[in-house]
């Protein structure tokens, strides 16, 4: 393959992956929205879970679009296994 071809296959892969992880972390607000309806989650406890969404969103996003595609490309396809909601987690605030 061509450099340019390479680059190509290597966004395609990335972009797939991005689209595959953000689809897993989309179901995971839908879940807690579910649990919010049906009472088993406070108005707080949704809002922790769109905060942890949203942490998660923008660490996959910066996995996806920042550094070398080809190497993010090499590093999806060596089956490198991220837990993104866990990635999300907010850091507990300390006590002043």
């Amino acid at each position: 393959m061509c450099p340019r071809s390479e680059r190509r296959a290597a966004q395609e892969a990335v972009a797939a992956y991005h689209e595959a992880r953000l689809a897993d972390l989309v179901e995971r607000v839908g879940e807690g929205v579910d649990r919010f309806r049906a009472g088993e989650l406070d108005p707080f406890e949704t809002d922790r879970v769109l905060f942890q969404y949203s942490r998660a969103a923008k660490e996959l996003w910066k996995f996806c679009n920042t550094g070398d595609v080809e190497f993010t490309a090499a590093t999806i396809a060596a089956g490198a296994c991220v837990d993104w909601w866990e990635r999300g987690v907010p850091r507990e605030r300390r006590a002043h």
